[in-house]
């Protein structure tokens, strides 16, 4: 497809909002892609080799084994590891042997040793094996005199190493669900895989920071607060229904550290029912993926030093080490610890965290172990406000400065959690993989619910004294397999999962008083010695599935088309706080299926489609109606997609359109009962780009064009409105730039832009649109010898006070005060 023709198509999207059924797109694009991809390649002189072989880095049969490369040219050290990484080999040597050394790239068909020939070609180097079979780069016999230097690590690829764009914000592989990882063009779904060091030279410090580089996400709770809550594609995505390695229930539902531990932070756009099964709490709109650090081949002792405005200071360490023959075992620590004042009044905020990464590859076998530690407290914690049912203006939002709540207020939690994975190659082509996770968690809060009475901004509040737990055991057991017929790949994965979770909750109110949000009263702290500090059990949920999935490729891997499907059963006990007994139970069962395709026109362009379902709970009819209690089946909810993607070697984009189609329930007021009958459709374009687009500067961000509409409503009376909390045009564009004035020194800026938004279905109260400007700076350099990072950042540079967000499960979100970081890390 042309730019041209790209960009006539956004064109008439968007003059006729977006009107159009993704699936239809969809079929017609894989349609037609697929006769000119067929066309094309039927021309070419010669065809790859459908399968290639595979045996121990440095062996004849993988040296003589010859695949298609398409590296972008850049400097030789970027060129050689990603070419090491593709072909699957180690490569060591010095640094000082690739320094201001630029390489052409390379583009072909060859073997290990015809790659390395040809990338060196000209540059006095070589690269032979040595006696452990892995590549040690050296100069070569023509080059300059000096022998070889002694050998660090250049690279040491692995089967799951991830490359990441230039620049290091953004990955190329991550993980697909129980698919497995996959590289970005083989991806038939939005995705952006965020780095560990776009996270640390941002400064990040919960995912609600770290998400505010994809346009398709926004935070629908409050920044500075104990949780997160986001919605992706205008859909809510609770915390609790963030994985980590792929295994549901292991987030810390109050998770306000520890990224310390996060290699990646993967955004799966979209539902993901048959990738990952039915998230705990049924977000439909996206996924995320949480990716834990492990030991590198190159050991690390890395320190980290913070202060956060006003008075908030901080310390991370990173240790990991690789031991025992071949550098089998790893491991890798991760401890952080900050505390002190907030830049919102009276506020203050405790967050410490400690994880240990363990893991073992061979041959033939592949296992991990994670074990952690999350400890926080939040005094007087930000939260949401919401409205009385009144239909007034909706207020300016205060100062964001200012604490609407009381100075005794305050939420901590403790998490404890643990995860063992393993991979056992049963053959050369069949892979048996099991994995197993727990956690506890306590939470106790006690705060406020603000519930706005009119414009001026008056207020009532009702307190809470609320203590919850919340446990999970998690268990995942598969085979996935490749296999031939003819000239058609299979790669098919089985997948059974389990996911049972006891929680408790108690939320008294125990005292109500009214002021205002622009000058709040401060009241008395009343006792709280009749009042439980720990809550009984009130729920259980098992959320079991097994899921099938074949992967059919063919044309050398050109065209991609993954079919399967999920059998989820849910079941829900609720009881009683005050007596245990059984209040009532739910439980039903479905199957999700998922269609995705990736053709590719070019090794650089894919074009993508994907028909998938979420899944979430079904509703409960409400007290009051004549069929109150009833229980209805799981809501599938739909999602048709279509998209091209283009890799430029340095730099990426993502170009899409999609629909997604949730049920939603209402109460027929004719015959007072409660019926699944309603919808929200959300229609949107998303625009993605990361990478480098020129030498020394780099963009990450992007746009999003929403359209959420309601249908099928009580009576009609709502069709046609605008859903809760969409905003029509979301904007993220963060940018770097290495200055060349001074070497070390790159300068950052992001500017994040949301329109404004409906805050109820009648669309007559709604908040207006806003921006924010972040700006920074970091500087490599060297203290006493040690190598080392300074960073400074002011996030909401100009103090602007807005609404961030709204929703229809948690009200009015106000966006965070101007903010002071800074950081050093030095690396020992």
């Amino acid at each position: 497809m042309s730019h041209r023709a790209l960009f006539v198509m956004t064109q008439r999207l968007t003059r006729a909002g977006l009107a159009i059924r993704p699936l239809t797109l969809a079929v017609q694009v894989a349609m037609t892609s697929s006769v000119i991809a067929t066309s094309f390649w039927s021309m070419q002189a010669h065809a790859q080799s459908a399968s290639e072989a595979r045996s121990q880095p440095g062996s004849s049969a993988s040296a003589n084994a010859v695949r298609r490369y398409d590296i972008a040219p850049g400097p030789l050290q970027t060129v050689l590891t990603q070419f090491a990484s593709e072909a699957g080999v180690f490569l060591a040597g010095s640094v000082e042997l690739t320094s201001g050394k630029n390489s052409p790239g390379l583009k072909g068909s060859f073997s290990v040793r015809e790659g390395f020939s040809s990338l060196l070609s000209g540059m006095g180097l070589e690269a032979g094996l040595n006696a452990q079979g892995q590549y040690v780069l050296k100069r070569s016999a023509q080059g300059t005199a000096g022998g070889v230097l002694p050998a660090v690590t250049v690279t040491a690829p692995e089967e799951s190493s991830s490359p990441i764009y230039a620049g290091g914000q953004v990955a190329r592989k991550g993980k697909v669900g129980f698919l497995g990882e996959r590289d970005f063009m083989d991806t038939p779904f939005n995705v952006t895989n965020i780095t560990a060091e776009t996270i640390q030279n941002q400064q990040a410090r919960t995912i609600g920071d770290v998400v505010k580089n994809d346009p398709s996400v926004r935070t629908i709770w409050p920044d500075v607060s104990y949780i997160s809550q986001f919605t992706i594609r205008g859909f809510p995505t609770q915390t609790q229904d963030m994985a980590v390695n792929g295994l549901y229930g292991i987030v810390p539902p109050q998770m306000t550290g520890g990224l310390e531990a996060i290699e990646r932070v993967e955004i799966l756009k979209g539902p993901s029912a048959l990738l990952n099964g039915m998230a705990p709490t049924g977000g439909v709109g996206g996924n995320i993926n949480l990716v834990t650090k492990r030991a590198t081949d190159q050991p690390i002792t890395q320190l980290t030093t913070s202060y956060y405005s006003d008075a908030q200071f901080g310390a991370h360490l990173d240790l990991g080490r690789r031991f025992g023959e071949d550098n089998a075992w790893g491991l890798r620590f991760n401890g952080a610890y900050r505390d002190g004042r907030t830049g919102v009044n009276d506020q203050s905020q405790r967050a410490g965290s400690a994880t240990v990464g363990i893991d073992y590859r061979s041959e033939r076998f592949r296992a991990s172990a994670d074990l952690g530690y999350h400890d926080m407290r939040t005094d007087a914690p930000t939260r949401i406000v919401y409205t009385d049912n009144a239909n007034f203006q909706i207020p300016s939002a205060p100062d964001s400065r200012l604490s609407l709540g009381q100075p005794w207020y305050f939420a901590k939690s403790t998490d404890r959690f643990g995860m063992v994975q393993a991979e056992l190659d049963l053959t050369d082509n069949v892979s048996a993989y099991a994995a197993f996770g727990t956690r506890r968690n306590d939470f106790l809060g006690l705060y406020n619910f603000i519930y706005l009475q009119n414009a001026a901004g008056n207020f009532r509040a009702n307190q809470y004294y609320q203590p919850t737990f919340s446990n999970s055991n998690t268990t995942v057991v598969g085979l996935k397999g490749k296999f031939n017929t003819g000239p058609i790949k299979h790669e098919v994965n089985l997948s059974a999962t389990t996911l049972h979770t006891d929680s408790g909750v108690l939320a008294p109110i125990f005292a109500t008083y009214t002021s205002n949000m622009y000058s709040p009263t401060s009241i008395s702290q009343p006792s709280l010695a009749a009042y439980s500090s720990s809550a009984p059990k009130t729920s259980e949920s098992d959320l079991d599935s097994v899921a099938l999935a074949d992967t059919v490729s063919f044309l050398d891997d050109r065209v991609q088309l993954t079919v399967g499907a999920r059998q989820q059963n849910v079941k829900v006990r609720n009881f009683s706080a005050t007596t245990g007994a059984q209040t009532s139970i739910y439980d039903r069962s479905k199957v999700t299926p998922a269609v995705g395709l990736i053709v590719k026109l070019a090794p650089n362009v894919s074009l993508y489609g994907n028909y998938i379902e979420g899944l979430s709970q079904g509703p409960t009819a409400p007290a009051g109606t004549a069929n109150a209690g009833a229980m209805f089946e799981p809501l599938a909810s739909k999602q048709y997609e279509a998209g091209i993607k283009y890799d430029a070697g340095r730099f990426g984009t993502t170009i899409g359109i999609f629909q997604i189609e949730q049920p939603s329930g209402y109460t027929n007021t004719a015959t007072n009962t409660y019926g699944v009958d309603g919808e929200q459709r959300n229609q949107g374009l998303e625009i993605n780009a990361f990478g480098e687009v020129a030498r020394g500067t780099r963009l990450l961000g992007g746009v999003t064009f929403l359209r959420g509409i309601m249908s099928k409503t009580a009576g009609g009376t709502y069709d046609g409105k605008k859903a809760i909390g969409v905003p029509t045009t979301q904007f993220n564009l963060g940018v770097e730039w290495d200055t060349p004035f001074l070497p070390g020194l790159t300068i950052t800026g992001r500017t994040i832009y949301t329109s404004s938004q409906y805050y109820n279905v009648a669309n007559t109260q709604s908040i207006p649109s806003w921006t924010r400007v972040d700006l920074g700076a970091r500087y490599k350099t060297s203290i006493s010898g040690t190598p080392a990072v300074i960073r400074a950042s002011i996030e909401n540079l100009f103090g602007k006070d807005y609404w961030a967000a709204t929703s229809s499960s948690f009200g009015l979100a106000r966006g965070a005060p101007r903010t002071l970081l800074l950081s050093t890390t030095f690396d020992f």
